[in-house]
């Protein structure tokens, strides 16, 4: 390999990976911000809610099995099963949920600083919409509701909210 391939082939490398965040969570099945990992689904409390995170205008994928820790065998009251953006909330006991116990789940930031450990550069800023509107809070206490369509950008730039509609009977 050459002495220019090397350079090149270890910048790619770095930008591929500090582009998406690692799906990092509780691999011991602890509680988490007052979940626990338990062998089953709850029936009591059943929703879903979909997260869109956008990084100057391109998405960030939602990783698969967050709150499901393969090590653990349990499963969280909050977590996603396929990388599509839904979170579901399957809890035996009602109480309200927010996003910032699904980032915490994923063992991922959600704050001005830093969305889903890609920090936010100068000259940037975090914007959030829920159900289309603009969210003027902290992102972390938007509450999980069904059907909530949570869009999350670091931008600019900040496109449009598009509805999320793909729920699919859930």
């Amino acid at each position: 390999m050459s002495i220019v391939a090397v350079p090149a082939l270890a910048l790619a490398l770095y930008a591929m990976t500090a582009a998406s965040p690692l799906p990092l969570q509780p691999a011991d099945g602890a509680s988490v911000d007052g979940v626990p990992c338990q062998p089953l689904e709850g029936q009591v409390v059943h929703m879903h809610a979909h997260l869109t995170i956008l990084i100057k205008g391109s998405p960030l994928p939602i990783p698969s099995d967050v709150g499901r820790p393969a090590a653990a065998n349990c499963i969280y009251w909050v977590h996603t099963h396929a990388a599509d953006g839904i979170i579901h909330v399957e809890a035996p006991t009602k109480r309200t949920f927010t996003l910032g116990t699904f980032f915490a789940l994923w063992g991922q930031p959600l704050g001005a600083a830093n969305v889903a450990g890609i920090p936010v550069a100068a000259g940037e800023h975090v914007r959030a919409y829920l159900n289309g509107k603009a969210w003027e809070r902290n992102p972390a206490a938007i509450a999980l509701t069904p059907h909530a369509d949570i869009m999350i950008e670091v931008g600019p730039p900040f496109p449009e909210p598009i509805p999320f509609t793909a729920w699919n009977g859930l």
